[in-house]
């Protein structure tokens, strides 16, 4: 299947690793990813909060432009994912004609054509296909799932499963042979879009995952958000420190795991660029991780 791609600015920046291990994931699957040329940012935290009608415009832009492509789009960041679904929502609920009025200065047009998918619900409706390319098992591993907020909610947006009791990352790490350790704050936030205005109660959010996932015996605690996943890995050792937290916990964003039960070298999936390394808790599961 081919996708019309939107990485987002994270994937591009901050979390290249969750950028090169879910096209790695992705081709090892047969998926074919296609890169939107010209996408800009969703506009999360920032645009839609000072011009909303700016991120909507910026939002069909981007829909417009995969829309030419004749694919849906598909993106590995729960947050952009809610910014064009929800945009995508919102323009065909009426804002369709004033949007395009915009676009028609560059030569754009929204219509509604590509659908918006997250790629964790991509791997959780294929797991029964890609279980049989499983090279690497993860027999050993307890994973704490973390959802975050922008996976599940509001689930008017998302829409893809329970927000109340979502399971698609339980059945992709049981695809991947681990084992879901279950912590209370599987669905809460992990303080990324508080962490500068409200640093104290970011920092208890984070330590508190961190140190759910520590207690309940987890190895690793796994998102499908790379905004979770910055947020509990680069902050975990001021977060535990504030807190007179426990044990580290490394933190994986999800195309790793996957990538890392088909075989994927460590390398690939860009596993030394974490704060807290995840490559002896996966060498332990599963040998070496390349």
């Amino acid at each position: 299947m081919k996708y019309a791609f939107f990485p987002g600015c994270v994937l591009h920046a901050a979390a290249k690793e969750a950028l090169s291990s879910t096209l790695a994931v992705a081709a090892k699957l047969g998926m074919e990813l296609v890169e939107i040329p010209g996408w800009s940012c969703c506009g999360a935290s920032l645009v839609q909060d000072v011009d909303p009608e700016a991120a909507l415009v910026a939002n069909a832009r981007n829909l417009a432009l995969a829309e030419n492509m004749g694919l849906p789009v598909v993106t590995a960041c729960s947050t952009c994912a809610l910014m064009l679904r929800q945009a995508r929502a919102t323009l065909l609920a009426g804002a369709m004609d004033r949007a395009n009025t915009r676009l028609a200065e560059i030569g754009l047009r929204f219509t509604g054509a590509s659908e918006v998918s997250h790629f964790l619900w991509l791997l959780a409706d294929a797991r029964d296909e890609w279980t049989r390319k499983v090279e690497r098992p993860l027999d050993h591993l307890r994973v704490a799932p973390f959802y975050g907020c922008h996976s599940v909610r509001p689930p008017e947006i998302m829409d893809y499963e329970s927000h109340l009791n979502p399971q698609s990352l339980e059945r992709i790490i049981r695809a991947c042979g681990a084992t879901p350790v279950a912590i209370p704050e599987r669905l809460r936030c992990c303080g990324f879009h508080a962490v500068f205005p409200a640093e104290h109660t970011a920092m208890r959010m984070t330590a508190s995952a961190v140190t759910s996932a520590a207690r309940a015996g987890a190895d690793c605690l796994l998102t499908p958000c790379p905004l979770c996943q910055m947020q509990l890995d680069m902050y975990q050792p001021d977060a535990l420190s504030a807190a007179c937290g426990e044990t580290p916990v490394p933190v994986l964003h999800l195309a790793q795991l996957v990538g890392q039960a088909l075989g994927l070298t460590a390398k690939t999936m860009g596993l030394g660029r974490h704060i807290v390394d995840a490559r002896p808790v996966l060498k332990a599961a599963a040998g070496s991780c390349g």
